[in-house]
């Protein structure tokens, strides 16, 4: 399952990634304390839905799918509500809460859809594909038989196909560079596990780097596992990087938090007119309680994200650097039906330990909601954090006196504008049609076995780099897209995508560990956190 995400550049493009990582991700409390009969209805209750819906069904001129028309209902009652409270249906169930839950059943294979074709980045190790011999580089033209080549599939529609119950067999014909002819493989669906770390590695001698990319039911094993690894190699600082984190459990995030904080620190408290304030506290057994820490956050950080951010913030714990994160501050109770659907419903909201309220205001325009954060990301794009429009902010202050502010989101102590990720109008012309990557893909593809001679990630950061020939054939296949070859723009942007093309060669050979290592140098956010713990 393809779960990475490179450089945010592009907002309206990742608004729809946004919505469905927050739908994903939304802050869930997994019990529901053992209610029962919660829809259930008193005989003397007047039940008007089921009423109207008995007479559509009966009397409409036309044939009606009651089903269907009972699900828009509930889709449009619950976002009446707040833009997070939903309605999902018993067959969304299970891709809905997969990621959540730290493993789904599947192949094994993490994949692209390139070019309208459905290309095997890598296979999970130990997995069902690796097993059967499924390579990286592979394309997947059939599954079952039926064609999956050309017909403009999604992603979506790729995982419905692959995943399955655990013990399901399922064919793909895959071609491969060499062969003539397609290659079959029976392959038998078994526990893949999805892992919310994406990365973490020591970027000197004494700063390590961990990447989030939401708060599952595996996250704390992975953190406490991450973060005994880099102290053993010699951390003493640390950035945590939350950026494009969409959120999840509320326990998990807690949990993370709790790995920061000293005993007795408020990490949250959460409250609703149906639920009394419940606070929770940090405990004794963090794993990095004392050391120098930085938290990454942008447009795209929401939910149990900015829970850790503000615990982080408000307890003058660390520093917090990038862009005012999203501002979902709202409790979601999880409740399955009969069916097998089941409804997240908004049932608290949560306050940082100051009492700020990260929630943004919701006027019930659920389109305005989401794109809300572009219009702001043009705004608040001046250049420092002391250009910003908070006058009419609620502002806090910290146990030291730290000013902080409310009214929606997490704004950062270090404000980084997105504007300065962009070095020149060639280099925005280039991402904006992501060829970069498309060219690192490309260039990975045709070079597998000599890239593959490095042995591993390692092998490959140290000893591979973008020379100049490399770099000469990515401007001319830009020109080819359409983008004209300026000197002055590519000679300002050069080093930066020079990283930005040896990351994606890197991980479409040996994944994240060959990636991240490599595009962080060009990121200007990390560039700051580096800088801001250089300097303390």
């Amino acid at each position: 399952m393809e779960n990475k995400r490179p450089y945010i550049y592009f907002p309206v493009f990742f608004a729809l990634t946004l919505i469905l990582g927050i739908f994903l991700g939304t802050t869930l409390i997994p019990a529901i304390n053992g209610k029962s009969g919660f829809f259930s209805m008193g005989l003397n209750h007047y039940d008007k839905f089921n009423d109207v819906m008995n007479y559509i069904n009966n009397d409409y001129v036309d044939t009606i799918n009651k089903k269907a028309l009972t699900e828009k209902a509930l889709n449009g009652l619950l976002e009446s509500l707040d833009p997070h409270s939903a309605y999902i249906s018993a067959e969304e169930f299970n891709e809905v809460n997969d990621p959540l839950l730290g493993n789904f059943d599947g192949i094994g294979v993490q994949f692209r859809v390139i070019r309208d074709s459905i290309t095997v980045i890598n296979t999970v190790a130990g997995g069902p594909s690796e097993e059967q011999g499924i390579l990286g580089g592979d394309r997947i033209v059939k599954i079952d038989g039926k064609n999956v080549a050309g017909i403009k599939i999604k992603d979506e529609d790729v995982m419905k196909k692959l995943k399955g119950k655990r013990g399901t067999t399922v064919t793909v014909s895959i071609f491969r560079k060499g062969l003539k002819n397609l290659r079959d493989y029976s392959i038998t669906r078994n526990v893949i596990p999805t892992n919310s770390v994406d990365f973490a590695f020591m970027v000197n001698p004494n700063t390590g780097y961990i990447k989030l990319s939401k708060f599952s039911a595996s996250t704390t094993d992975e953190m406490v596992a991450s973060l005994k690894k880099l102290k053993g190699l010699g951390m003493t600082k640390l950035i945590f990087d939350l950026r494009g984190n969409g959120g999840g459990y509320l326990d998990a995030a807690i949990s993370i938090a709790d790995q920061f904080l000293p005993d007795k620190k408020l990490i949250v408290y959460t409250e609703g007119s149906h639920r009394s304030k419940k606070s929770y506290y940090a405990s004794s057994e963090g794993l990095f309680e004392n050391n120098e820490l930085v938290i990454l956050i942008d447009e795209f950080t929401a939910s149990a994200s900015e829970i850790v951010s503000g615990a982080i913030q408000d307890n003058d714990r660390g520093t917090i650097i990038g862009r005012r994160s999203f501002g979902k501050g709202l409790v979601q109770e999880q409740i399955q039906l009969a069916d097998g659907s089941a409804i997240r419903l908004t049932v608290a909201r949560y306050h940082s330990p100051t009492g700020r309220c990260i929630q943004k205001p919701y006027t019930g325009d659920y389109e305005k909601y989401y794109m809300d954060f572009y219009k702001r990301l043009m705004e608040e794009d001046a250049g420092t954090i002391d250009s910003l429009n908070l006058l009419d902010t609620i502002k806090y202050k910290t146990p030291k006196g730290k000013t902080v502010y409310g009214g929606g989101g997490i704004m950062p102590d270090v404000y980084v504008p997105y504007k300065s990720e962009f070095v020149s109008d060639y280099y925005k012309k280039i991402m904006s049609k992501n060829l970069l990557y498309d060219f690192g893909f490309d260039y990975a593809d045709k070079n597998r076995q000599a890239l593959k001679r490095y042995g591993n990630a390692e092998g490959f950061m140290k000893n591979f780099s973008v020379t100049p020939a490399i770099f000469n054939d990515f401007v001319a296949f830009a020109e080819k897209s359409g983008i004209k070859a300026d000197a002055d723009g590519i000679k300002a942007a050069e080093s930066t995508m020079k990283s930005i093309i040896k990351g994606a060669i890197g991980r479409n050979i040996f994944d994240d560990a060959a990636y991240y290592p490599a595009i962080l140098p060009a990121d200007k956010v990390f560039q700051k956190a580096v800088e801001v713990l250089n300097h303390k």
